[in-house]
Parts: C-alpha cells; structure tokens; sequence
C-alpha cells in the first residue's frame, strides 16, 4: 500500500474540486447578484471552463510526480483497463478520490456558508438547456471518451511529461466550454458525487448517471487506446 500516492491523490482532487466548483459558485453569485444576462454569462462559462482546466495544471504540478494527478475514478478505471495500475491501487485511488472530492465540496460549504451553488451537475430542470435523461447520458459517455483518449495519449511517452498536466487542464477546459450547458460536465464521478452529496434533493437523485456514464465512458476510451491507438506510442526498436 502506497499511501503517498493516496495522499496525493486525496489533495490534487480536493484542489480540482475546491477551485472548479468554487469558480461555479462565485459565477452564480455574481451573476445573479448583478443581474447580468448574455455576454457576462457568456464570460462565466469561459471563467469555470478556465478554473478547472487551471486546477488540473495545479494539481498535476503539484502532486502528479507522486501519483501521476488522475483525480478522477473513471480515469483510474481507465488507467487499470490499460495496464498502468494494480487492482489494489484502483481501489486506493478511488477511495483518496472520493475523500478529496467530499473535503473540496466542504472546504467550499465552509466558505460560503451555504451548500447551494456548488456545481452540482444536472439533466432536466437542473440543466441550462433542460438535456433529457438520455441525451445528457450520452453527452458524458461521448465527453468522458475524449478527455480519456487524451489522458491516455499524452502521458503514453515520458517527453510528453512536461506538458502532460497542461495538455489535460486544457482538454477539460474545452470539454466544459462544450457541455456546461447541458449537463454542467462531470465526466469525474468524484466531482459529481460530491457537490450532490452536499446539496441534496434532485442533483442526488441524479447523481448516478454522472457515476455510471463517465465510466462507461473512460472504459471504452481506455479500449480503443489500447486496442487501437496505443502502437502509436510505442517506441519502435530497430
């Protein structure tokens, strides 16, 4: 057991989470306070987009020489399918995963005194553009499939490790700017879990498919890269 590498992944997700849902509920409040609409709403979405792709450079930077900074248990169920982590380290990833989440999303109840508007994703009414139950379960199978594919490719080479958080912070970021409207974008069971957690009610009761569609998603993105893509990454030998 590695607890280093539990620990690291215990922190670099408390920062994604405390810092990209911190950036939803100071967007939300500010915005609504104001009362602004159209451009300014435009400009909070480029903000939150920023803000997670920000705390991934962060996290990665900061802990991902201990435990590689994947902060996310469908990329963990990712990185197992591709051989790049034991069965024991799954579960303890997962599990540092899950605690970081939960003490982000509390760091932030802590500082706004309140448990709404912590970036809680959503389908139906709890979605901007009001996503069906199907359509938003696609959307994070599709989105997750993606951001896996990249993981995957850019930390296949060890030269590719000096950009690796950066090339990632900015698909994520990317991500978002496509789906913050109609799901809020997951693609992170951990980061969906807990801010519904924390919130309650209907964002708890839809929580499962923020669990369920990312993993289907990294799992199939995790077959093609080695199924399909990964004789791409190999060195050749002569």
């Amino acid at each position: 057991m590695n607890l280093r590498k539990y620990a690291a992944e215990f922190i670099g997700t408390a920062i994604l989470v405390l810092v990209g849902t911190g950036a939803v509920a100071g967007s939300t409040a500010l915005t609504g306070a104001t009362g602004l609409k159209g451009s300014p709403l435009a400009l909070s979405t480029l903000v939150i987009a920023l803000a997670f792709g920000i705390s991934i450079v962060i996290a990665a930077y900061s802990v991902g020489n201990v435990s590689g900074a994947v902060l996310n248990p469908a990329l963990t169920l990712g990185m197992l399918i591709d051989g790049r982590l034991s069965v024991a380290d799954f579960v303890g990833y997962i599990v540092a995963q899950v605690l970081g989440a939960l003490a982000g999303s509390g760091l932030l109840v802590a500082f706004t005194g309140s448990n709404k508007s912590l970036g809680a994703n959503g389908y139906g009414d709890l979605s901007a553009l009001h996503t069906g139950m199907g359509a938003a379960f696609l959307i994070e199978t599709v989105l997750t499939f993606f951001f896996m594919l990249v993981v995957l490719g850019v930390t296949a080479k060890p030269e590719f490790s000096s950009v690796a958080g950066v090339v990632i912070g900015l698909t994520l970021s990317g991500l978002i700017l496509i789906g913050l409207p109609f799901t809020g974008v997951g693609v992170n069971p951990a980061r969906s879990l807990a801010p519904a957690l924390f919130t309650g009610g209907e964002a708890l009761s839809q929580v499962w498919l923020f669990i369920v569609a990312p993993l289907v998603g990294a799992a199939l993105g995790a077959l093609v890269h080695r199924y399909v893509l990964a004789p791409v990454y190999v060195d050749k030998k002569d």
